[in-house]
């Protein structure tokens, strides 16, 4: 193996692995930013050793286990084993009752004890009150999504340094205030859901369309969002927004088979084999939906988006689709959630709904909110409409401006297509 084969299987790999690193490593040092030198190093280790020995066969268990005894060795060295002694209520007494390194097996075995769910816990300590709600969202998908500051920038449209900042600020805020690694009970919990929530979806969305990379989508983020989105509704049934954030993902989940060719392709919504869709994912997200709106949540942000969903999913064929009530539902969400980005989807349904020149007037009227400068999909929806409008010079400088703008390889393939087909008619 090459060595530039290798270090993509293990960019590729360390996506996945991360947060599983992290979290386990935050529960056993109870500092995020000791947890995330460990794996780090850990990756760093992989870097060296892995192109001339070959990818482990199982190379999870190989980092963890790497990441493991870094911790290990940490906490030999400094005053966290003496804290971790007193957690487990087996301080050393000066005869010595067990040597120190029982003591570090003991924490090791602590460590593969797989009780309650250390990603869960890693959330609702990355988003304690102490921090700034910018500060929760960009700290978890840091340590959770494995996603890079520049990833992270982009999902907020924000520059990278601000984002470099929160994360690196959020991480010493937390080990300053010793915010305990756990899952809150009662009323702390539910000060911090709202956060919570809006981490889960962020993680979620990075999977379903990846900011950056060679991928169209990063499955392994769906399924971590889609398994702690469950967790939540355990943990919190009475609360419809956490079952408007399940609806929402499972049926948007539902389309993931569909949504590329074999080779890695995008394949469009309205362009997507809806045959392909998981039935059960949308049955499951429809259920959840009903719970949502049954506990008064009807008009909550996730559940407005997941009955946007359901308009799709339950569309047999894109001439079914009921683009009156999809452009309703995104008139509701703008007024309690006003964003460009909602008008910008707004603007797709009214299209579809009186035509491209009518969408395509409103996506104008957007075209210098500084909220949008970077946006790739801004110039990609005025292209298709421009394209349906036959006006297709004006559409293939716009496709060529949005593929500029995006940083995902297959994306950028798409709308250079899209731009080139525009040149050949």
């Amino acid at each position: 193996m090459s060595a530039d084969e290798a270090r993509r299987r293990i960019e590729a790999l360390w996506r996945i692995e991360a947060p599983k690193l992290h979290a386990a490593l935050a529960r056993l040092t109870r500092d995020l930013g000791l947890a995330e030198e460990l794996a780090q190093e850990a990756l760093v280790t992989a870097l060296e050793r892995w192109p001339e020995s070959g990818v482990p066969d199982n190379p999870g268990a190989w980092l963890m286990t790497t990441a493991k005894n870094r911790a290990l060795d940490e906490l030999r060295r400094s005053k966290l084993l003496r804290r971790k002694h007193e957690e487990l209520g087996r301080d050393l007494d000066e005869a010595g009752v067990e040597r120190a390194e029982n003591q570090a097996e003991r924490i090791e075995r602590e460590l593969d004890d797989d009780v309650g769910d250390d990603m869960l816990r890693l959330i609702f300590t990355a988003c304690h009150p102490v921090l700034s709600p910018d500060a929760r969202v960009a700290l978890t998908l840091r340590m959770l999504g494995g996603l890079t500051t520049p990833e992270i920038a982009r999902a907020f449209l924000v520059p990278e340094p601000t984002i470099a900042q929160r994360i690196v600020r959020a991480k010493k805020t937390l080990a300053e205030a010793q915010v305990a690694f756990e899952v809150p009970r009662g009323a702390e919990r539910a000060k911090r859901l709202a956060s919570v929530l809006e981490v889960v979806y962020l993680v979620f969305n990075e999977g379903y369309a990846a900011t950056a990379g060679d991928d169209w989508m990063r499955p392994e983020l769906c399924e971590d969002a889609l398994r702690l989105g469950r967790v939540l509704a355990e943990l919190a049934p009475e609360e419809p927004e956490v079952h408007g954030l399940l609806a929402l993902m499972e049926i948007q989940a539902s389309r993931a088979r569909a949504r590329t060719t074999p080779t890695g392709e995008p394949i469009l919504l309205l362009d997507q084999d809806r045959s392909r869709w998981d039935r059960l994912l949308i049955r499951r997200g429809l259920a959840s939906l009903e719970r949502a709106e049954a506990l008064g949540g009807a008009r909550g942000p996730y559940a407005l988006q997941a009955a946007l969903a359901a308009c799709h999913a339950r569309a047999r064929t894109p001439e079914e689709t009921d683009w009156a009530r999809i452009a309703g539902l995104y008139g509701a969400l703008g007024e309690i959630m006003p964003s460009p980005i909602v008008d910008l989807n707004r603007a797709i349904a009214l299209g579809m709904l009186f035509g491209p020149e009518a969408g395509l007037k409103i996506v104008d009227a957007l075209a210098d909110n500084p909220a949008l400068a970077g946006y790739h999909l801004l110039p990609s929806v005025r292209a298709d409409f421009l394209t349906k409008l036959g006006r297709l010079d004006e559409a293939r400088a716009e496709w060529e401006r949005a593929a500029g703008l995006t940083q995902n390889a297959r994306e950028k393939a798409l709308l250079l297509e899209r731009a080139r087909a525009c040149a050949e008619k």
